[in-house]
C-alpha cells in the first residue's frame, strides 16, 4: 500500500461504490475502505425505486440529482451488465402514488410541470385496491433495480477499474498535520494516505465528520421491511402510498416497506408490531397477497439529514476532503447524480449539477417542494 491513491473513500455502500467508478472513469486512482462487507447495509436493504424525470425540468436541485439518475440509469445498468455479467433487473415496471385530497391538489401539478407522464386511474388497477379516500395516480416512468444484483454488479465494476477494495476495515480518527488532514488512522494501527478523501459513510458519517467541525450532519433512521414470496404479474407495478411502498421484483416476490424509526438509533433488528403493520398494509392493498407467504424481513439503518436533502460538497476548513452524506431513503435513485457531481468536484471538471443545493451551508427550507415525497 506504499502508492499513495488520489481519492480514499471512506464507506462502501450505494454512494461510495458509484462514486469509485465514476472517479476511476475519470483516470483516478481509488481505494476504498468499509467498515464491513461492501454494500450490506442500507443500500443493501432498500427496494430500489427509481422514479421518473426530466433533468432539464426538474425545479429543485434534489430533484435534478434525482432526474438525473433517472435519465442515466438505463443505460448505466446496460453497461454494468456488459461488464460484468450482472443483471441489477433495471426495469420501467411503472409506479401508481396513491394521495391524499390535498396531495392530489398538489404532486399532478408538480409531476407535469416536469413534463412526467402521469393520469388518475378513475377505474383503479387491476388486483389492487385503493385504499379509502385516496386517489390513484399512474406514473409509467417509474423504474426499480434489485439492490442486492445492482450492490454486486458495482463491485464487480469497481474490481475491473483497479479501484482498491478493503472491506472489514473501520477508520479511527484522522491524522492532521498544521490543520490539514493528512491521512486515516486504522482501528488495526494502520495508516491510509490520499490526496483527498470522501467521506460516504451513511448513517455512520458523524464519527467521520465531528472531527472536522461538522457534527450532527447525519443520524440513523432504521425502516423495516418485509418479503413475500408472491408470483410473477402479482402485483403490476410499483405502488406508493405515503412513505409506505409495495415493490414487485420479476421473480414473483414483492418488498413491503417501510417502517421510519429514528427513536431506533443504531439498534438494528425487526420488530413484532413493525412487521405486522407492513404485512397488514401490503395484503388490504393487494388482496393477492393474502395467501402468499412472509419469507423474509429485515431492516436498515438509512443516514437522515436535518432538512431531507444529501450534503455533496468539500467539507469547509479541509479542502482536501468531500462529504456525500445524507441520502436517507434515496441512495439508489440519487446514486449516478451524485456521483457525477463528486466526481466534478474530486477532478475539476465542470458538474452537470449545481451543486450550491448540497454544500454544507445551504439554507434549510430554502428550496421549493419536491417532486417526490421520497
Amino acid at each position: 500500500m506504499s502508492e499513495r491513491v488520489d481519492v480514499l473513500i471512506l464507506g462502501g455502500g450505494i454512494i461510495g461504490l458509484s462514486c469509485a467508478v465514476a472517479l476511476a472513469d475519470a483516470g483516478l486512482r481509488v481505494e476504498i475502505i468499509e467498515r464491513g462487507a461492501f454494500g450490506r447495509e442500507a443500500s443493501w436493504a432498500g427496494a430500489g425505486i427509481v422514479p421518473p424525470g426530466d433533468f432539464d425540468r426538474a425545479p429543485t436541485p434534489l430533484d435534478k440529482l434525482r432526474a438525473y439518475g433517472a435519465t442515466h440509469f438505463a443505460d448505466f445498468s446496460k453497461r454494468l451488465l456488459a461488464e460484468t455479467g450482472i443483471d441489477n433487473e433495471f426495469t420501467v415496471c411503472g409506479g401508481i402514488e396513491f394521495l391524499t385530497p390535498d396531495e392530489a391538489a398538489e404532486y399532478p401539478a408538480l409531476w407535469r410541470a416536469e413534463g412526467l407522464a402521469v393520469e388518475r386511474l378513475d377505474d383503479g388497477c387491476r388486483g389492487v385496491v385503493t385504499p379509502p379516500g385516496l386517489s390513484a395516480w399512474h406514473l409509467p416512468g417509474f423504474a426499480q433495480v434489485r439492490n442486492p444484483r445492482h450492490l454486486r454488479a458495482l463491485i464487480g465494476a469497481c474490481e475491473r477499474r483497479g479501484v482498491r477494495m478493503t472491506p472489514g476495515t473501520a477508520v479511527r480518527g484522522w491524522q492532521f498535520r498544521d490543520g490539514v488532514v493528512t491521512g486515516v488512522t486504522l482501528a488495526d494501527g494502520g495508516l491510509r494516505t490520499a490526496r483527498q478523501y470522501l467521506v460516504a459513510a451513511g448513517a455512520w458519517a458523524n464519527d467521520l465528520l465531528a472531527p472536522l467541525g461538522q457534527s450532527q450532519r447525519v443520524h440513523p433512521v432504521r425502516g423495516q421491511i418485509v418479503l413475500f414470496h408472491g408470483r410473477p404479474g402479482l402485483v403490476p407495478h410499483v405502488l406508493l402510498c405515503g412513505k409506505r411502498y409495495v415493490v414487485p421484483r420479476r421473480d414473483g416476490r414483492v418488498l413491503v416497506g417501510s417502517t421510519e424509526e429514528p427513536e431506533a438509533g443504531f439498534t438494528k433488528g425487526t420488530t413484532p408490531a413493525g412487521t405486522a403493520a407492513l404485512t397488514a398494509f401490503a395484503r388490504d392493498l393487494v388482496p393477492g397477497l393474502r395467501d402468499a407467504e412472509v419469507e423474509a424481513a429485515w431492516s436498515g439503518l438509512r443516514p437522515g439529514s436535518l432538512d431531507g436533502v444529501p450534503t455533496i460538497a468539500r467539507v469547509p476548513g479541509h479542502d482536501n476532503v468531500i462529504a456525500a452524506v445524507g441520502h436517507f431513503r434515496a441512495g439508489i435513485q440519487l446514486s449516478l447524480g451524485t456521483a457525477a457531481l463528486v466526481r466534478a468536484l474530486a477532478s475539476g471538471a465542470d458538474s452537470p449539477i449545481d451543486p450550491a443545493g448540497f454544500a454544507f451551508d445551504r439554507s434549510p427550507g430554502s428550496t421549493a417542494r419536491p417532486t417526490f415525497r421520497s
